[in-house]
């Protein structure tokens, strides 16, 4: 049987966090750049329908994609590298699967059948692996296999590969991404744990073409040729991947190492032609040749967990390049920002970003920030929960709301300046019911944000159940805080800014999800821009 488009599968063995995201974002870059239209999905083995209910310390940051679904942050990492957006379609939980074969069964689809693993399970994995591919708008879809091979969860999606491996024969490959340790008492790398791992792929009737294998030292002709014989793999299809300076370089040391090549013809489809990598080579030259630098405070309550900002953080890099300037990120707990110590954490920054987030921790360390950001003319961006921060900081100082706050936090406060959105107030589901996706917003002439994006229309992803309560609006335009951005249908306050300040800008949307190498966010990039003209 065949195919018109090609399925690579991804899975990862010995530990997990060996960057699968990356390996697979990295190989879609070469291939893309070979002119095949490639995408990118993630199977993720948890029971959660999606990552929006986890805490990000459990599973880093939730990524927000352009038709509201709330996925894995490995999507951010597709379409960073791809620069073509992500959808619901590209990423599938074990909960989802369950929640639609038990709703299929409710509704007596299976007529009469018992229902079990292999085949309802299996057949509705296959499914939705095979979504992206029959739209017909790509010639090879990437799927990465959450978890690590071995474990009890992802035995249905192994098991789903293998039966894919077995329809379409010619049609798709394995690539398993593994590691080679180096133990520093005996000098040498150790290849047994990928010999184990590749055995117990094989144990679930998986055979990989490609191994990926992640090592701190370069493997030698001798260990390529041991693990080839080992593990049933060519000798070209064995890859080292080596520890990088930065995620950007993989897809350049995966070039090297021929890695979409052997893909393709593993796959059975033409060269095309060479890689043409000029913008991203571009980009990392920047990035690593900064001719200015810059401190920026992160001001968020999950700074332990990189991850859970990792949107930010890229935005940050892909801003820098931009700007031709090394943005350090000086991450800042708010739970521990108090008056006292205010001075201390934040003197000496070039600009101060407040993070989202939810819930009533570390709120009071992200208002002080703000208001230390104001006061002293530092340039200040805050997103989502850190807009709502700038708004109630401004109604209390400025205004003199003493009692200003969100209704997230103090249902009773007299002066609700951030309030539950009407739309909001009859849902009891948490899950998947905020605000969420892509929305339109005007933006305001002459603002710093129309300048920043150089245009008055503008289309940015939303993740929140609160707003700016626009009965307060005429209080705050007075005192000298404005709304420069607003949804057009609806009038909801989308942006504020203070144009009496060198670069105030807070924004209800999240416009980290959108910056990618090729187009860094406008605002990021004008961001760092401000804190480079503050700092001189």
């Amino acid at each position: 049987m065949s195919n018109s488009t090609k399925y690579v599968f991804v899975t990862g063995g010995v530990t997990s966090s060996l960057g699968k995201g990356i390996i697979s974002a990295s190989l879609a870059k070469l291939l893309q750049a070979r002119g095949y239209s490639t995408t990118i999905q993630k199977l993720d083995p948890y029971i959660n329908i999606d990552p929006g209910t986890l805490n990000p310390y459990e599973h880093g940051e939730c990524f927000v994609t352009d038709d509201g679904a709330e996925t894995d942050l490995d999507l951010g990492h597709y379409e960073r590298f791809l620069n073509v957006p992500t959808s619901q379609a590209n990423n599938v939980t074990t909960g989802r699967i369950y929640q639609s074969v038990i709703e299929k069964e409710r509704k007596g689809e299976y007529l009469g059948k018992t229902v079990q693993i292999i085949p309802h399970i299996t057949d509705e994995i296959k499914e939705r692996i095979q979504i992206l591919g029959k739209t017909g708008q790509f010639d090879i879809v990437i799927t990465e296999i959450g978890g690590t091979v071995g474990d009890i969860e992802s035995l249905p999606f192994v098991e789903a590969v293998r039966q894919m491996m077995w329809e379409f024969e010619n049609d798709c490959i394995v690539i398993h991404l593994t590691l080679i340790p180096y133990l520093s008492a005996a000098g040498e790398l150790k290849t047994k744990p990928t010999q184990h791992s590749v055995k117990q792929l094989l144990e679930l009737g998986v055979q990989p073409d490609i191994l990926c294998c992640r090592t701190e030292h370069e493997l030698d002709l001798t260990i390529r040729k041991k693990i080839a014989k080992f593990c049933n793999v060519s000798m070209n299809a064995v890859i080292e991947s080596r520890d990088a300076d930065t995620i950007y370089d993989v897809p350049l040391l995966m070039q090297a190492e021929e890695l979409d090549k052997v893909a393709l013809e593993k796959l059975g489809l033409p060269s095309k032609k060479s890689p043409e990598l000029s913008k991203w080579k571009e980009f990392l030259t920047k990035l690593k040749n900064p001719t200015k630098e810059v401190s920026i405070g992160l001001v968020g309550k999950y700074v332990e967990l990189k991850d859970s900002y990792k949107s930010i953080s890229e935005a940050f890099i892909h801003a820098g390049s931009a700007n031709e300037c090394r943005v350090n990120v000086k991450w800042i707990h708010s739970e521990l920002l108090t008056k006292e110590n205010l001075e201390n954490e934040l003197s000496g920054l070039d600009g101060i970003l407040v993070a989202p987030g939810f819930g009533s921790r570390g709120i009071s360390g992200k208002i002080e920030a703000v208001r230390y950001a104001r006061e002293n003319k530092i340039p200040f961006f805050g997103i989502c929960l850190g807009m709502q921060c700038a708004v109630i900081e401004f109604a209390r100082h400025v205004l003199g709301y003493e009692d200003a706050h969100t209704t997230e936090i103090a249902e009773d406060s007299k002066y609700p300046v951030i309030s539950m959105m009407e739309e909001q107030k009859t849902i009891s589901n948490m899950g998947g019911t905020m605000r969420l996706g892509a929305y339109k917003c005007q933006l305001k002439p002459n603002s710093k944000v129309s300048i920043a994006y150089n245009t008055e229309t503008i289309s940015e992803r939303h993740r929140h159940r609160y707003e700016f309560n626009n009965d307060y609006l005429e209080a705050f335009e007075k005192a000298g805080m404005v709304a420069t951005g607003k949804n057009p249908e609806t009038g909801l306050v989308e942006v504020v800014e203070i144009p009496g300040h060198p670069w105030f800008v807070g924004a209800q949307f999240h416009p980290e999800y959108k910056s990618t190498v090729d187009n860094p966010h406008p605002l990021f990039v004008a961001f760092v821009k401000a804190a480079i003209e503050n700092k001189k």
